[in-house]
């Protein structure tokens, strides 16, 4: 998650602002945490296959920016994935499955990759059950190459409000084989409302809160050093770092002017929101949460193509007992009776944004 100048600019308020903006001059042109953003211009470098595709694999949208992938190269034509453990989100997704939806992600992202060599993934889901391998992956040959793949550099997360402007409906009708897109007026108030109380809970329950608190990443230097988590970066708000404005304990404090502040961005960005894609399955297995996040991945490639912005907002999703009520009347708005919502979605047109740092792929290899 990145922070935009206006953000920044509501966050300080009043007579920081000056100064903080005198402090940036020549000083903005050393702060892109350029190592951190490497994966991205790297993707395709790497001649084998796998690599190749791994490669823009890790490029795929995760929770919290955790990358939670671990792969062995076996052979010459095997990829063996794993979840690492280590990353984890415990507070606020207690049982991985939005962990696993992210894999999902990953998994679909280097099918689409490896069609770009004339390669076809055959896929083993969970073959040992949930104590084994996420998947194995055999690559052969014989696929053609999928048109989504065109816009895998260019995909995001878009945290910014969206304009007012309504989603066309035959851009709807271009989504609907991936998602259930949600424009009625009616029921997008509702699901607003709902993923601001959400997001309240979170925010206001200390240890989840805490969790993305710990997950922050302040500056340049800390992105680059570790980047995963919640990236904080750019010229103007390392400048309220070094003015001392902007600061993990302040985030980690309700009463803190940042931390209220931060609270009224969200809501005005969770509430400029004209539509919603939705994803359910039938069950709520990995293998099914595997597949949401497939087809999550496909729906922000095809955002990406048709010109619009997506962004998960899936709180109301959260498996944590103070999160019930909201799970509950997510499920009873967006959910057929005994079906999971897995994804949560804002729709609509926002603005151009960076890409999220990533850990270079040599990093995600493991020996067997």
């Amino acid at each position: 998650m990145s922070i935009s100048r206006r953000k920044a600019l509501a966050i300080m308020g009043g007579g920081t602002i000056l100064a903080a903006t005198a402090a940036t001059g020549l000083f903005a042109a050393t702060r892109r945490p350029g190592r951190a953003l490497a994966p991205w211009s790297m993707a395709g470098e790497p001649i084998e296959p796998r690599r190749h595709a791994l490669s823009y694999a890790i490029l795929a949208p995760n929770p919290h920016n955790r990358q939670p992938w671990l792969v062995e190269l076996k052979g010459a034509d095997t990829v063996i994935l794993h979840r690492d453990m280590a990353r984890d989100l415990p507070e606020t997704d207690p049982h991985s499955r939005q962990l696993t939806i992210g894999l999902g992600c990953f998994l679909e992202l280097m099918a689409i990759a490896a069609s770009q060599t004339g390669h076809a993934v055959d896929l083993d889901v969970f073959p040992d059950g949930e104590d084994g391998p996420v998947a194995v992956a055999r690559f052969r040959e014989g696929a053609d190459a999928d048109p989504l793949f065109a816009h895998a550099l260019e995909r995001r997360s878009c945290k910014e409000p969206y304009s007012d402007q309504q989603v066309p409906a035959d851009l709807v009708a271009r989504l609907k084989p991936l998602a259930d897109i949600r424009t009625d007026p009616q029921e997008v108030a509702a699901i607003r409302d709902l993923t601001w109380k959400a997001w309240e809970t979170e925010a206001f329950t200390p240890r989840t809160m805490q969790e993305s608190v710990d997950l922050m990443r302040f500056g340049k230097s800390e992105i680059n050093a570790n980047p995963d988590g919640i990236d904080l970066g750019g010229p103007f708000l390392e400048a309220l770092m070094l003015a001392g404005v902007l600061s993990r304990e302040a985030q980690s404090d309700p009463e803190s002017a940042g931390f209220k502040e931060g609270v009224r961005i969200y809501r005005e960005m969770l509430h400029a929101t004209p539509a919603y894609a939705v994803v359910t399955t039938p069950g709520n297995s990995r293998a099914d949460q595997i597949d949401a996040g497939r087809r999550w991945l496909r729906l922000n490639l095809t955002t990406t193509a048709l010109g619009l912005s997506l962004h998960p907002v899936s709180q109301a999703l959260q498996e944590f007992a103070e999160m019930k009520p909201h799970y509950d009347e997510a499920h009873r708005l967006l959910a057929d009776t005994g079906h999971t919502v897995q994804m949560l979605g804002r729709l609509g047109f926002g603005p151009a944004v960076q890409p999220s740092p990533r850990w270079p792929l040599e990093t995600r290899i493991i020996d067997g």
